[in-house]
């Protein structure tokens, strides 16, 4: 990865805040704070806002957060498993060892976000943009990142497998470490892709060349 990916600008000192004796309805604000070892649930609002966050140890259950913003926030060891966060815009944040299966980010604006060893399986990006983007050692088997835009995505070590990436411009993506067995994906999207001549040999179906041994 040739890029630099600015980390969360958090304080040192934070409130240790009960999230759940706040009422989180549309437009609700936190920042400098953080939120442990609880669980959210049942909470639908849109245009939430989290400022220079961290949430550890937190599970996020029957969650909708349409159109959040999330600037400068950490999340450690946290389950957002089909959370919605569709139209989201997201800066400056990390998940790191999370569970993010089925998770909605479909119509937002990433900048500069980690997704470190996270289980994402089933995640959609679809229809977002990226700019500044790792994934190291995620799994996301049967994700989707239908017609998105790409501009320094990186895939490290992290299971595509069955992915769907129709529509995205792949040009510049390194996938050599990762598992992309069974993509979707367009062929004329693959153009500048960088793979291994196994993972060729497996993408050649796609432009209809019958490998003859």
């Amino acid at each position: 990865m040739s890029f630099k990916i600015l980390h969360p600008q958090i304080p040192t000192e934070l409130l240790n805040l009960d999230i759940l004796k706040e009422d989180i309805s549309d437009e609700f604000s936190m920042s400098a704070a953080i939120v442990e070892n609880c669980t959210l649930e049942d909470y639908k609002a849109e245009h939430v806002e989290f400022n220079q966050m961290i949430f550890k140890d937190v599970e996020f259950k029957n969650i909708s957060f349409e159109y959040i913003e999330l600037t400068d926030v950490r999340f450690i060891n946290c389950d957002l498993t089909n959370v919605n966060f569709t139209g989201g815009i997201i800066h400056r944040t990390e998940f790191i060892n999370c569970r993010i299966m089925g998770i909605n980010l479909s119509e937002a604006t990433l900048r500069n976000v980690l997704f470190e060893k996270c289980n994402g399986r089933y995640a959609s990006f679809d229809f977002s943009n990226l700019k500044q983007i790792s994934f190291n050692e995620c799994n996301l088997n049967n994700s989707g990142f239908t017609e998105c835009i790409f501009s320094k995505v990186g895939f490290n070590s992290t299971n595509l497998i069955q992915s769907q990436f129709v529509g995205t411009k792949l040009n510049g993506i390194d996938f050599t470490s990762c598992d992309i067995e069974g993509i979707i994906v367009k062929t004329e999207d693959l153009y500048g892709a960088i793979v291994t001549p196994a993972q060729a040999l497996s993408l050649s179906s796609l432009l209809g060349i019958k490998i003859k041994e």
